[in-house]
């Protein structure tokens, strides 16, 4: 059973939109870790979310870190103006621009946490060269742009070869870097990412879709595994 503590980030994605800033507000105080932001351009993804004004805007509204997961293409022309609008970390796809190193540096540089991520047919040798300018890997346990869909199983595996990556780079002396799944988490398949390595998850319908945030963020937190959880 992992020890690790599970630091739970609630999509945005699923939020009311006609209450943006209540949302938040109501998951922090329900004990969020961090807000997820997901940032859609209709061209990346085949969807439209929001942009850096609306997170400039969500910032004076919550204190817990955000984690801002950009699904646009090019991303590094609007990795300044999402550093500016309040992000505390920064994650991008690698098929989002030509030089992945440049862009973590691009990140780091800003001052923010950079990461990297994952869509279910990216192999983890993509990160193999550049853990040393990660503070998070994201894993997609579903196919990016739309909320609420099925949990892809067969990124199981990944997350357990990410885990035992992450932990051979720290042994090493390297920086610690936190292991997020996003896509299809619920009750029942986070004890699944728990298990498998995952110490962030990102939970949309989950938890904006449940009466109680708090108890919905608790029950995701819950590091109890049922046997056979891996199967």
């Amino acid at each position: 059973m992992p020890t690790r503590p599970v630091r739970i980030a609630p999509s945005l994605l699923a939020a009311d939109f006609a209450r943006l800033g209540e949302e938040a507000r109501a998951v922090a105080a329900a004990g969020a870790d961090w807000l997820h932001l997901d940032i859609m351009d209709g061209h990346f993804v085949p969807n439209i979310s929001y942009g850096p004004v609306v997170v400039k805007a969500l910032r004076r509204h919550c204190a817990i870190p955000f984690d801002v997961h950009l699904m646009i293409a090019p991303a590094d022309p609007y990795l300044e103006a999402f550093a500016a609008a309040g992000a505390d970390l920064i994650s991008l796809h690698p098929e989002a621009g030509a030089h992945l190193h440049r862009s973590l540096q691009t990140i780091r540089a800003l001052g923010k946490q950079s990461g990297v991520v994952l869509n279910p047919a990216t192999p983890v040798s993509v990160v193999e060269n550049v853990l040393d300018l990660c503070d998070l890997i994201l894993v997609m346990s579903v196919n990016p742009g739309f909320g609420g869909q099925s949990f892809l199983g067969s990124q199981l595996g990944k997350i357990a070869a990410l885990r035992r990556m992450i932990d051979a780079h720290v042994a090493a002396g390297g920086q610690p870097i936190a292991l997020q799944v996003d896509g299809g988490i619920t009750a029942e398949t986070a004890p699944r990412c728990i298990a498998a390595g995952a110490d962030v998850l990102v939970a949309g319908t989950a938890v904006f879709g449940a009466p109680d945030y708090a108890a919905a963020i608790a029950a995701l937190r819950s590091p109890a595994l049922r046997p056979g959880v891996l199967a």
